[in-house]
C-alpha cells in the first residue's frame, strides 16, 4: 500500500475528531473521501500532513511510520497538501508563492523544471506569474494552491476541496488539470464537496461519517448506490 491509514485516532488537543478511521490508496490512484460537514474529512488530511493532533494508530507512507514525524519532513517524504481554502499568500506574487512550495528542494535546476511543468499544467498563472496572488481570482488562486503543493515534487497530493465557491466552468477545468497531474503518476487523495464530480475523477471512494468510515466502495459503485445518492448526491 502506497499510503495506509491505520485505526486512526486523532483531532485537535484532547478533542478527538477520528475514531479508528482505515483506509489505503495504491499507488497511482486517486481515491476520494466524502461525507458531509463535521464528518471529519480536513482533519483526516490535516492529520497525514501532520497539522493536526495525532493520538493512536499508524499513518504510513510507502511502509514508513510517518504519523510521528513533523510536517516539513513529510513534506520531503514525498507527499504534499493543497487546502481548504486555499491560503495563498495574498501580498506575494505567483512566482514568490511557487518559491515557496519548493521550500524543502536544494537542486535550483529540478525547481526550474518544475516549475515549467506546472506552467505547462496552468498556463493562466504563467501569464499571472508577477501578479499579486491577492488580486487573482478565486479560480485562479485555486491552481496557485495546487501548483505551490506540487512545486514539492509529491509522490502524493492531497487535495482538500477544490472546487469550493468555483463557478462549474472553472471546476471543470481545475479537475481536468487533477487528472492530468495523476497521469504524470501522481497519487492524489482528494476530499471534496461535489461528491458527484469526486466520485467521476476518482477509482474509488470512503464515506466519512462522524470520525467513522462506514463504507468504501468502487467510484462506480458508490455512484450508483443508493444511499450515498440521497446522502450526497442529491438523488
Amino acid at each position: 500500500m502506497f499510503l495506509e491509514l491505520d485505526n486512526l485516532h486523532a483531532g485537535y488537543g484532547r478533542v478527538e475528531v477520528l475514531h479508528g478511521v482505515s483506509l489505503h490508496v495504491d499507488e497511482g490512484e486517486i481515491v476520494s473521501i466524502l461525507g458531509a460537514n463535521g464528518a471529519g474529512k480536513t482533519t483526516t488530511l490535516q492529520t497525514v500532513s501532520g497539522l493536526a493532533t495525532w493520538m493512536s494508530g499508524a499513518i504510513r507512507l510507502r511502509g514508513e511510520a510517518i504519523h510521528s514525524l513533523p510536517s516539513h519532513e513529510i513534506v520531503t517524504r514525498g507527499l504534499a497538501q493543497s487546502p481548504e481554502g486555499r491560503r495563498v499568500f495574498g501580498a506575494l506574487t505567483v512566482l514568490e508563492n511557487l518559491r515557496l512550495g519548493a521550500f524543502t528542494i536544494r537542486d535550483k535546476e529540478a525547481v526550474a523544471r518544475t516549475r515549467d511543468w506546472i506552467f505547462e499544467l496552468f498556463p493562466r498563472l504563467y501569464e499571472r506569474r508577477g501578479q499579486l496572488a491577492g488580486t487573482l481570482s478565486g479560480g485562479e488562486q485555486q491552481m496557485l494552491a495546487i501548483a505551490r503543493a506540487l512545486m514539492a515534487r509529491p509522490r502524493v497530493l492531497l487535495l482538500d476541496e477544490p472546487s469550493l465557491g468555483l463557478a462549474p466552468l472553472m471546476v471543470k477545468a481545475i479537475f481536468e488539470t487533477v487528472r492530468k497531474v495523476n497521469e504524470s503518476g501522481v497519487t492524489i487523495l482528494i476530499v471534496e464537496q461535489n461528491a458527484r464530480a469526486a466520485l467521476k475523477l476518482a477509482s474509488r471512494g470512503y464515506v466519512l461519517e462522524l470520525g467513522h468510515i462506514v463504507m468504501e466502495d468502487s467510484a462506480a459503485s458508490l455512484l450508483a448506490n443508493p444511499s450515498v445518492q440521497q446522502a450526497y448526491l442529491g438523488a
